[in-house]
C-alpha cells in the first residue's frame, strides 16, 4: 500500500495536521496536486515534496540537472512546449541516458517521450521545476542551426529575396521560420542573452558586415555575415522595433520586447545612418533578474554604512558618477529599493525607464513632446514628493532645479558623466550653479566602475613583476606577500579568465571642512586630496583592495581607473 504524501510530509519534515487538513480543504474545493497546495501555502517547501515523492514512487531526486547538449538529438524530436506543459526533460543520470520530471503521476506523456526517445531512456528521477525549466531552455537555445551554418546558407542567397521573407515572431526558442535571417537574428539575440551581452553593434563597413557584442565591459567578435545579408538584417531589427523600414537618412530609436525561454529582455535599438549603411546597437535588459540590493553591490562595510545614513537623510542632493555602463543606475535602484516604504512618496524621471518598482512614481523623457528632464523635474516638486531621482543632470536648468528641490526639504538622488568623486563638484560650477549652493545641498557624491572579475573555475595565483608595482598609486607595501592572482582562461569563461562584474566605488562625503574648501576652490585635485586626508577611499584605493583579495586584476583596475 502507498503512503499518502501527507503522511510522508508530516514525519519528514515536520508538516503540522492543521496545514494538511487546511490543504485538503483546498484540494477539495479547487483541485490540484496536495503537494503543490502545500507548496503555494508555504506549509513545506518543493524540495520537501520532491523528497517525498521520491519516497512514495521509490525515484531517486536530483536537486541540480547536468548540463543538457542541445545537439544529441532531442530538440529535433520533442517539441518544445511538450516538455514545458508536461514539466520533464531528457537527462543523464548517474546511471545512463534517462527523464528528469517534476510530476511523476503524468504517465502517459512520460509513456510518449520514452517512444520518441528510444529503449534507452527508462530510467526516471524527479528535479525542481527551476532545473528543469532551465535545462529545457538550454537545449534548445544550444540546439538546432549555429550562427555560422545559417550564414553559409546565407552566402549565396538573393538579398531581395531575403527581405521578402521577414516576418515577426514571439518567443525566439519556438520560432521555426526556415527565413535565414530571422533564424540570424535569432541566433544573434540569444546567444547574446546566455553569454550575459550587454549590447551588439551591427557594424557596416565598405567590403564587410560586422556584428560584435559586448560582455563584461569588453567588446568581442560575434559574426561577420555576408555583406549581401545587410539590408535584410537591419530590416528585420527595424521590423521588431517598430521602427520605418524605409527611411535609412535618420537615426531612429526604437525597442523591443522577448521572451527567450525563462527570460524576458527588453532591448532598446538606435541606428545611425553611416557611408557604407545603417549602423545598429542593441542594448540588452534582462528583466527576469532580480533587482541588485544595496549590501550586493559590493561597497566595502565603511562606506556602505557611511553611504546608507545619507540616503536616509530628510533633504540635500546625492550624486552617483562615473561612465557610461559602470552601473549607476544599478546603484539608484538598489538606492530606492532599500528607502521605499508607503510613509513616504518617491518620484522619478528616467531616461529610459529600465525596471519598473511597485510603490514609485516614474516618468519616462520624451523630448519630442517636450518632456525634458528639467521640465519633468518641475513638474515632478508639484506633486509633493519626499525623494525625487533625476536620471541624469545634463545642463544648467536641470540642475539649477534639482538644487532648489534639495534646499527646500527634497532629498535628491542624480547622476552625473565626471571621472571622480570631486570632478562633479567642479562639473555643477562649470555649468553655472554658484559654489555656495553646490556646498549647501550636495551632501554626498559616490564615483563608482565596474571592474570584470575572475573567473573561479581558472583562477592562479602569479607573483607579479617589478614594473607593475611600480604604477602611479600603488603603495610600496600594497602586496607584501609577493603573490595576487589571475585567469587563465577556461570554457566556462569564454576563455577571457573573467566572468561578471563587481563594482569599485570612492564615497567623498561633503563635510563642513570640504564645504569650506569649495568655498574657496573648485579644484578638483584639491578637493580630493583634503577628502583623501580626511579618510576618503579613493577608486584606485578600493580597486587595489579587491585587487589583494582575489577578486580582479592589477590591469583591470588599472584600465577602469585611468583618467
Amino acid at each position: 500500500m502507498v503512503t499518502p504524501i501527507g503522511q510522508i510530509l508530516m514525519s519528514s519534515c515536520g508538516l503540522t495536521q492543521d496545514a494538511l487538513d487546511e490543504a485538503l480543504r483546498v484540494q477539495e474545493r479547487k483541485g490540484g496536486r496536495i503537494g503543490e497546495i502545500l507548496t503555494a501555502q508555504k506549509a513545506v517547501t518543493e524540495t520537501d515534496v520532491l523528497e517525498a515523492l521520491g519516497a512514495q514512487f521509490k525515484l531517486p531526486v536530483m536537486h541540480a540537472l547536468p548540463p543538457v547538449d542541445g545537439r544529441a538529438g532531442f530538440t529535433d524530436k520533442v517539441p518544445i512546449q511538450f516538455l514545458k506543459t508536461y514539466r520533464m526533460v531528457p537527462v543523464d543520470t548517474p546511471e545512463g541516458p534517462g527523464i528528469a520530471v517534476n510530476d511523476p503521476l503524468q504517465f502517459e506523456p512520460l509513456d510518449d517521450l520514452r517512444r520518441l526517445l528510444g529503449p534507452d531512456a527508462t530510467r526516471v528521477c524527479l528535479a525542481p521545476l527551476a532545473a528543469i525549466n532551465t535545462a529545457i531552455n538550454t537545449a534548445y537555445d544550444m540546439g538546432g542551426d549555429s550562427a555560422e551554418r545559417v550564414i553559409q546558407g546565407m552566402q549565396d542567397e538573393d538579398s531581395d529575396r531575403l527581405l521578402s521573407e521577414i516576418r515577426r515572431t514571439g518567443d525566439l526558442l519556438d520560432d521555426t521560420s526556415a527565413a535565414p535571417v530571422i533564424k540570424l537574428v535569432n541566433l544573434m539575440l540569444s546567444q547574446a542573452v546566455r553569454d550575459g551581452a550587454s549590447d551588439i553593434h551591427v557594424e557596416p563597413y565598405q567590403d564587410q558586415l560586422k556584428v560584435r557584442y559586448r560582455v563584461d565591459g569588453i567588446l568581442y567578435n560575434m559574426l561577420s555575415p555576408p555583406k549581401n545579408a545587410q539590408d535584410a538584417l537591419v530590416s528585420r531589427i527595424k521590423i521588431m522595433a517598430n521602427l520605418n523600414i524605409a527611411e535609412k537618412r535618420l537615426p531612429q530609436d526604437g525597442r523591443i520586447d522577448i521572451r527567450i525561454g525563462d527570460k524576458q529582455v527588453d532591448i532598446r535599438v538606435a541606428t545611425l545612418p553611416t557611408a557604407f549603411g545603417e549602423r545598429v546597437v542593441l542594448r540588452l535588459l534582462d528583466k527576469s533578474q532580480a533587482l541588485r540590493r544595496l549590501p550586493d553591490l559590493g561597497m566595502d562595510r565603511d562606506a556602505l554604512t557611511a553611504f546608507d545614513r545619507l540616503i536616509h537623510l530628510s533633504h540635500g542632493i546625492i550624486l552617483v558618477t562615473g561612465p557610461t555602463g559602470s552601473g549607476k543606475t544599478t546603484t539608484l535602484y538598489a538606492v530606492l529599493g532599500t528607502i521605499n516604504h508607503p510613509d513616504i512618496n518617491i518620484i522619478t524621471i528616467e531616461d529610459p525607464v529600465e525596471y519598473q518598482m511597485d510603490g514609485i512614481g516614474q516618468i519616462q523623457v520624451n523630448p519630442r513632446i517636450g518632456l525634458t528632464f528639467a521640465g519633468g523635474l518641475r513638474s515632478i516638486v508639484r506633486q509633493d514628493p519626499d525623494v525625487i531621482l533625476v536620471g541624469e543632470i545634463r545642463d544648467r536648468e536641470t540642475a539649477e532645479i534639482a538644487i532648489h528641490s534639495a534646499l527646500t526639504g527634497h532629498l535628491v538622488f542624480s547622476t552625473i558623466h565626471t571621472n571622480n568623486s570631486a570632478g562633479a563638484v567642479t562639473r555643477l560650477i562649470d555649468m553655472g550653479i554658484e559654489p555656495y549652493l553646490v556646498s549647501s545641498s550636495v551632501v554626498g557624491i559616490l564615483a563608482q566602475r565596474l571592474v570584470r572579475t575572475l573567473c573561479p573555475e581558472c583562477r592562479e595565483a602569479y607573483a607579479p613583476d617589478a614594473a607593475s608595482l611600480k604604477e602611479p598609486g600603488i603603495p610600496a607595501d600594497a602586496f607584501s606577500d609577493g603573490e595576487i592572482f589571475r585567469g587563465r582562461g577556461c570554457g566556462a569563461c569564454l576563455q577571457t579568465g573573467y566572468r561578471g562584474r563587481a563594482g569599485i566605488f570612492e564615497l567623498m562625503v561633503m563635510d563642513d571642512p570640504l564645504k569650506a574648501l569649495l568655498l574657496k576652490t573648485a579644484d578638483a585635485n584639491a578637493i580630493e586630496s583634503e577628502a583623501a586626508a580626511r579618510g576618503m577611499t579613493t577608486l584606485l584605493q578600493n580597486g587595489l583592495a579587491r585587487v589583494r583579495a582575489g577578486k580582479t586584476t592589477l590591469e583591470e583596475v588599472f584600465r577602469v581607473t585611468q583618467v
